[in-house]
């Protein structure tokens, strides 16, 4: 399990008062949530909690209707589109369903970020980056298979590599172990704290999946009716007696 570990006291994210509604439907209600350097904070929520659309409100994939979200202290609403890409640039994005381009082999999913952000860099040293990411998820010589031949477990490594290859200092994982196997499940989480390990990242992990919140978090936040209801270490939470709380670990 990953234990709580003494952090720079840094706050990469801060999120305050956040709301985001869809009609009557109250998602997100003045949620809060900070996010210190080289720190894994599991957000954890039942399904259709919010605990998604929290993370796509902070890269802006969806507009949030009110509240604070700064990342490197810079305000996430109020960013030009070229800033926003600038700050999109330092954060790994792993989707759900990893979102791959069926069409595009490997190294040409790899290969898109950088295109994607316009970098200046010879075809030597994209091959190299490549390199690198695959060898970071163990996944050495996969460059030319297509995401159809990839398993599962594959596949979400490869989403990691893609992330890893603009070498990001945020990682946001929406339910990174959800449909694999509990061996390959391990694998992943894993893998998440090598990557947080060795890059010093901060992390926000989407997801319900109790061994990956055991493994993987420093601190757990409970998203419940749309706000911040408790946080705490892993073990402060399955030892409360709150029954909404008691509910994710009975």
């Amino acid at each position: 399990m990953n234990q709580p570990t003494l952090y720079n006291k840094e706050e990469i994210v801060v999120i305050r008062n956040l709301k985001k509604s869809f009609g009557t439907n109250h998602v997100l209600d003045d949620f809060n949530l900070t996010v210190h350097k080289g720190e894994n904070v599991v957000v954890l929520g039942r399904s259709g909690s919010g605990k998604s659309v929290l993370i796509k409100c902070l890269v802006r994939l969806l507009e949030a209707d009110d509240g604070e979200m700064k990342v490197f202290g810079m305000s996430i609403p109020d960013l030009s589109h070229k800033a926003l890409d600038d700050i999109r640039a330092r954060i790994g994005f792993l989707f759900q369903s990893s979102a791959l381009y069926d069409s595009m082999t490997v190294l040409e999913n790899l290969e898109f970020p950088l295109r994607r952000h316009k970098l200046r860099i010879t075809r030597q040293e994209v091959d190299k980056l490549v390199k690198l990411a695959l060898e970071n998820v163990g996944l050495s010589g996969t460059e030319s298979m297509m995401p159809s031949e990839l398993s599962g477990g594959m596949k979400k490594r490869i989403g990691i590599a893609r992330m890893l290859i603009l070498n990001p200092e945020v990682m946001l994982y929406d339910e990174p172990t959800t449909g694999l196997d509990p061996i390959t499940g391990r694998e992943i989480n894993h893998l998440m704290l090598e990557v947080q390990e060795k890059y010093n990242t901060s992390s926000i992990i989407i997801s319900h999946d109790m061994n990956c919140v055991r493994r993987t978090a420093n601190r757990v936040v409970v998203l419940l009716n749309g706000k911040c209801y408790a946080e705490g270490t892993y073990e402060d939470l399955k030892t409360s007696n709150d029954k909404n709380i008691k509910q994710f670990f009975d």
